[in-house]
């Protein structure tokens, strides 16, 4: 690696380094071709081990992260658990049958690269891999991002530049990818004829604690939600779907059935974001109307009162609290989405009564949190394993 690089560069090129890694299978949630997941299957169950860096199961007293600093609560003084925490106690209370494997937790990725069109699942595999070898279902969803910089619809970006996102495409997906799920992976275990890629074993018996995973072992209703960068708030607004306005159409009728979510440097708050120009003022093109060159847009009155209404329906800190237990892991030196987005992410969840773990991981950036070969994934894998 060039020694002229800074160390957001190399932190860069090594994430970006990697090979592809090939998914167990690809299923469609819709007719565009974006409206894919890769899904990886880990080929044995986790086996507990401390030494590789596995946390307790969220309620307990965390353990210390090499390399990482757990910040307090943003409760000062702890006070009540967090929103969400009593579900999540009920379904721990309740223990497989004796003999029986538990189900593998499912963890849903979505990836980052500001919403723009040339960054897509694929940089992520490498680590959906490296999750799916440590015993956990991996969905890595692709999303319909914005258009590439040579259509006309990409002139707002700037020359040369791909715009960010698309509405209402992007969110459109967000949540069919999630609602999809569940029946896309029963599909895989049911047989062949979705997705090509058969259950392991579909017709034998459930396998022991450590044997070969199959589709049919895999929780899919209860997933663990993860994202980087923009995935990062994908992930943090499809938490908070039912905290939406009513009449919209991404909103549910009750929260998520969600084992937790985990932000990686997620663009948690629009506000801050857009203040601070957050990847070339991505959020500011994600939400900003657009017209076709020759038709005149709306004035400025019109521009801001739709401006405001869609920061209300996608802005993760106008969304809390979501109910859900969250985290964010946050590189100390992160440039790109800098510490003071997910700072203010969590004093907002704070002000509506919901407890966020903001982990910083001093000295590093924007991608050691997706580089398998950093010490930051292993404190992703931990934070993602104490939710499970």
């Amino acid at each position: 690696m060039n020694p002229a690089m800074t160390r957001a560069e190399r932190e860069e090129a090594s994430a970006f380094g990697h090979a592809e890694a090939p998914p167990t299978a690809t299923v469609g949630y819709g007719p565009h071709p974006d409206q894919v997941v890769d899904l990886f299957l880990p080929e044995a169950r986790a086996v507990p081990d401390l030494q590789a860096g596995s946390e307790p199961r969220a309620g307990s007293a965390p353990r210390a992260v090499p390399g990482a600093r757990a910040l307090a609560d943003s409760r000062a003084g702890g006070g009540a658990p967090p929103a969400g925490s009593a579900a999540r106690v009920i379904a721990d209370a309740v223990p497989p049958a004796p003999g029986a494997a538990p189900p593998v937790p499912l963890v849903v990725l979505f990836h980052g690269g500001a919403w723009r069109a040339p960054y897509d699942r694929r940089h992520l595999s490498p680590l959906a891999a490296y999750l799916a070898g440590h015993g956990l279902a991996v969905a890595s969803v692709e999303y319909r991002r914005g258009p590439r910089a040579d259509g006309p619809a990409a002139s707002t970006a700037g020359p040369g530049q791909p715009r960010a996102g698309r509405w209402p495409e992007t969110f459109d997906d967000i949540a069919a990818a999630l609602d999809a799920l569940p029946a896309l992976v029963r599909g895989l275990a049911a047989g062949p004829s979705v997705g090509g890629a058969p259950d392991p074993a579909a017709d034998g018996p459930p396998g022991p604690a450590t044997g070969r995973v199959r589709w049919a072992d895999v929780d899919a209703d209860r997933p663990v939600l993860v994202g980087h960068s923009a995935g990062g708030h994908a992930v943090l607004w499809a938490a908070a779907r039912h905290r939406l306005p009513v009449g919209s159409r991404w909103r549910l009728p009750a929260p998520p059935a969600l084992r937790g979510v985990v932000g990686l440097a997620a663009i948690a708050d629009f506000g801050t974001a857009r203040a601070l120009g957050v990847c070339s003022h991505a959020v500011d093109q994600l939400l900003a109307p657009h017209h076709p060159p020759a038709t005149p847009g709306p004035g400025p009155a019109e521009h801001a009162a739709l401006l405001a209404h869609r920061l209300a329906c996608t802005d993760p800190s106008a969304l809390v609290p979501s109910g859900v237990p969250t985290t964010l892991v946050q590189g100390g030196a992160d440039i790109d989405v800098p510490p003071a987005v997910a700072e203010a992410f969590v004093a907002a969840a704070a002000r509506a009564g919901q407890r966020v773990r903001l982990v910083r991981v001093e000295g590093v950036g924007h991608f050691p949190p997706i580089d398998p070969a950093t010490t930051t994934a292993r404190t992703v894998l931990a934070e993602i394993t104490r939710l499970t």
